[in-house]
């Protein structure tokens, strides 16, 4: 804000500037300090219609956004003054106290665009006066400024939506990572594919610099893989990975044999499960209600077979969730990953079913994120990779397989698309709530 400061300096420009707020308590809600002043540049919102990358404006033009923004914002005002009243009992001042604090960064992103908004405002106008028409150098420097304002409001109302948006109270979890090979038309792709994509997710691990753990690795011919569990630890791996788990299907020309020859594209799928791994998962499993079961593992032969029975498999009789363990030499230390992996697919399931009314009213474009439904196609003969829940579409297949910057570019608009979405669903389940009382 440098040259605005100059630019009030040199024109002694108080008469187009108005006093500064001191609080939300004399915030006046207007549409102005939710959308930008160039109008005619907005697409119409429709709740129907995929986000794209510039869609924080429309999203905040939606009456019903607005409407919830100003309730919060009424709420915190109410909660401020009433924070004030002395006669408040110590309970109902602790529960004010709590919601209030929840309530600050929302009011604070508030403050800030109407702030700025007054800013670009008073901009404007000192831009139409005479004195600044006349003078080609002033007029060039509103303009930046004007410019630098505008990305600045841009950034400001991505604040805003974020302390809108809900959290998911797994995001800082860790994960158990789960790839599985699926059926496919003619040829082995399928197994070679759940490789692909299980380095794929190991060199991502790579770049965001998490931990990667193999739990359970089970090659198939040919250098392909049936299946493999790992633990993904680090900062806010859930967050980034829980977006990845569906059926993810290949189109491309087998390598190898007739298919290959005739240059006939075969069609496979391999399937990703993310289950969250809270740090504690307070879960009372019966040990009667377990089935152990041990038996060697299973490798390539030569001297990676184990001859001894360390391999351990263990199943929870109610639910029949199975989880097994191959890797170490040692049979106790097979039996508590594997009990780790059993733990966090029974937590799983508990979650499902906690958010099972939630997931069947769910009507959004990008699917309920049940782990069956098809997410990703990867065709490989155009060299294309369409995620289906946005309709998002990247080019360059390798590189992505490679797990770096492009991978993560696609899995960042996932995230953002994901929040969207979930607010968006928020505010209507406001909203009826409000209509039905």
């Amino acid at each position: 804000m440098y040259k605005w400061m100059r630019l009030r300096g040199v024109f002694s420009c108080q008469t187009f500037l108005n006093p500064a707020h001191k609080g939300v308590q004399n915030t006046r809600l207007t549409p102005d300090a939710l959308i930008p002043l160039q109008k005619s540049h907005l697409k119409r919102f429709s709740p129907c219609r995929r986000f794209s990358d510039h869609d924080s404006s429309d999203l905040l033009q939606h009456e019903a956004v607005q409407k919830y923004l100003q309730g919060l914002v009424l709420e915190y005002r109410d909660i401020s003054q009433r924070l004030q009243n002395e006669s408040a009992s110590e309970s109902e001042r602790k529960a004010l106290s709590k919601r209030h604090i929840e309530l600050i960064p929302l009011a604070t992103a508030f403050q800030n665009i109407e702030n700025t908004m007054n800013d670009l405002k008073d901009l404007e106008a000192l831009s139409e006066s005479n004195s600044v028409v006349e003078d080609p150098r002033m007029v060039e420097l509103l303009k930046e400024e004007h410019a630098e304002i505008s990305k600045q409001l841009q950034a400001l109302r991505e604040v805003l939506l974020q302390t809108l948006t809900p959290c998911d109270r797994h995001d800082t979890n860790d994960v158990i990572l789960e790839v599985v090979s699926g059926r496919t038309t003619g040829g082995d792709i399928c197994q070679q594919f759940t490789k692909e994509v299980f380095d794929m997710y190991e060199n991502y691990a790579n770049y965001k610099k998490w931990n990667f753990d193999i739990y359970n690795y089970t090659p198939s011919d040919y250098g392909g893989l049936h299946h493999a569990a790992v633990r993904v630890s680090g900062e806010n791996v859930y967050k980034f990975l829980k977006h990845e788990g569906g059926t993810h299907r290949v189109q491309r020309i087998p390598l190898v044999g007739l298919s290959s020859r005739m240059q006939r594209i075969h069609t496979g799928t391999m399937t990703v499960i993310v289950l969250p791994q809270p740090n504690n998962i307070d879960l009372d499993i019966d040990p009667k209600e377990l089935q152990v079961d041990t038996f060697r593992s299973r490798g390539a032969g030569g001297q990676s077979v184990n001859t001894t029975d360390s391999a351990v498999r263990i199943v929870h009789i109610p639910t029949g969730i199975t989880a097994e363990c191959q890797e170490s030499r040692s049979q106790l230390k097979n039996r508590e990953t594997a009990m780790r992996v059993l733990r966090a697919r029974i937590y799983q399931q508990i979650i499902d079913k906690e958010n099972e009314e939630i997931l069947a009213t769910r009507k959004r474009q990008v699917g309920t994120r049940a782990q069956s439904e098809r997410i990703r196609t990867y065709n490989f003969t155009q060299d294309r990779v369409t995620d289906h829940r946005m309709g998002h579409v990247t080019r360059n297949i390798k590189e992505l397989l490679q797990g770096g910057e492009l991978l993560d570019e696609l899995i960042t608009e996932l995230v953002k698309h994901a929040e969207k979405e979930a607010l968006l669903e928020l505010v209507t389940q406001s909203t009826e709530h409000q209509n039905r009382h």
